[in-house]
């Protein structure tokens, strides 16, 4: 159970910014007994491959503040995001239950599969309340609810590694902003379209 909430919110905090879960799982199996990663995800506490996230975590987090940019920056993290938040459920569900689970080894997809979804679920309302945030507050709004975005993935992280329980309640935290955000979008689609 705790390896589920674990990659649950590894994945959900993917869905925010990709590279914070890969930096945080790959720096706390590197210099932490906290995590521990099958072979096949060594290379997440490879000193090169850490090195690289926190480059590409840099660029991502400047590109993420700026209007406009922050649209383009989305649609690219469309493809990257998913990926990063199967790699980080597959690893810690891998992690946990390898030896322990003779069906999870036969099927490591699964953890893929829940990792993608997770990730593009939040990362697909991520993007669509930013055009709504950005025009609300003419781009002024843009840096504070990127380093807010920032800020919770990378408690997410912690939280989901060190304290998995916690999960449950942030992803219901998660629903209900993603509920009243997608409700305000259809209110100002709406109002739109009886403008027009």
């Amino acid at each position: 159970m705790f390896a589920t909430l674990t990659g649950l919110g590894l994945s959900a905090s993917a869905g925010l910014n990709a590279y914070i879960p890969i930096l945080v799982v790959g720096l706390l199996a590197r210099f932490t007994d906290a995590v521990t990663l099958p072979h096949q995800f060594a290379w997440m506490s490879n000193g090169w491959a850490l090195l690289a996230v926190a480059a590409l975590l840099a660029v991502e987090v400047v590109l993420d503040k700026v209007a406009v940019v922050d649209h383009v920056n989305d649609a690219i993290q469309t493809f990257v995001r998913p990926a990063a938040g199967g790699a980080v459920f597959a690893a810690s569900d891998a992690a946990a239950r390898i030896d322990h689970s003779a069906w999870m080894a036969g099927h490591p997809w699964v953890g893929w599969v829940l990792g993608i979804v997770v990730a593009l679920c939040v990362h697909l309302t991520k993007a669509g309340a930013r055009p709504v945030i950005n025009a609300g507050t003419v781009g002024l709004g843009t840096p504070f609810v990127s380093a807010a975005e920032d800020a919770m993935s990378l408690t997410v992280s912690l939280v989901a590694v060190l304290i998995p329980a916690l999960v449950i309640l942030f992803l219901i935290v998660f629903v209900l902003i993603a509920w009243r955000l997608i409700r305000m979008i259809r209110k100002r689609r709406l109002r739109r379209s009886k403008a027009v």
